[in-house]
């Protein structure tokens, strides 16, 4: 029989040969999430603007200036606030990083004592905790301290470009479907086919959203899309009302 003693570190908590693979899955899933979520605001925003326009005016060049207007104002503020919120985040994580780094500088010994007390709390003998921190530490102290004590990968940092990006671009694709809905339709029926459209969108990025995390599809789906039913009315009738108004 094999004893804890004698199984490699690796097989418990040490970096695994896979594990690369498995960081990349796990920025593509974020990508992915990232991108869901920035199509289904582009959807719902643009929708509930031109709904609201449509209300007030049947003019298919005023619809369209104001769905591209929002089309750009609102890609442009997502991805502005996208590369702000990440860079905050990439900052907090490198002074993290830079503290780990100083701290094994001044005081090596300590800190592997504290890896190894991580390893013990996980469930591992103190033996095969120190074993498994000793090992660890002479592969790459940094990455072993910052996986373990703050969840962060210094080799995987998230950009604030690809991220302003890719949420610029997925708000871009989730605006255009309303915007061309209603501005490529006729005028009489440019409002239903505008609403079938983001009802099958926002249907859609609700059962990806719910993938990505895992949870209840069907949950996910009726929110999004009474979310977005929600909104549409209220801009189309607040429309309604002000273009009934003005025209008096």
């Amino acid at each position: 029989m094999t004893t804890e003693a004698e199984l490699p570190p690796d097989a418990e908590i040490g970096p695994h040969e896979h594990e690369p693979h498995h960081e990349s899955t796990s920025a593509l899933l974020n990508w992915l999430r990232a991108a869901v979520l920035g199509a289904n605001d582009g959807i719902v925003s643009v929708a509930g603007l031109v709904m609201g326009v449509a209300g007030a005016t049947d003019s298919r060049h005023t619809l369209f200036i104001a769905g591209a207007a929002g089309l750009v104002s609102g890609a442009l503020s997502m991805a502005a606030g996208e590369y702000v919120s990440v860079s905050t985040q990439r900052d907090t994580e490198q002074a993290l990083i830079a503290k780990e780094r100083q701290e094994l500088e001044d005081d090596p010994e300590d800190e592997l004592a504290e890896l190894a007390g991580i390893y013990r709390d996980k469930g591992l003998s103190e033996s095969l905790a120190i074993q498994v921190a000793e090992e660890l530490t002479a592969h790459d102290a940094l990455a072993a301290h910052a996986d373990a004590e703050l969840g962060i990968d210094p080799d995987e940092l998230t950009s604030p470009w690809q991220a302003a990006v890719a949420s610029l671009i997925s708000f871009v694709l989730g605006a255009a479907l309303p915007l061309l809905t209603i501005t490529l339709f006729s005028e009489s029926s440019r409002i239903w086919a505008t609403v079938v459209a983001v009802v099958l969108a926002l249907a859609l990025t609700g059962f990806a959203s719910a993938r990505f995390a895992e949870a209840d599809v069907r949950r996910a789906m009726i929110r999004n899309v009474v979310g977005g039913l929600l909104a549409m009315a209220v801009t189309y009738g607040i429309g309604s009302v002000v273009g009934g108004v003005s025209s008096t």
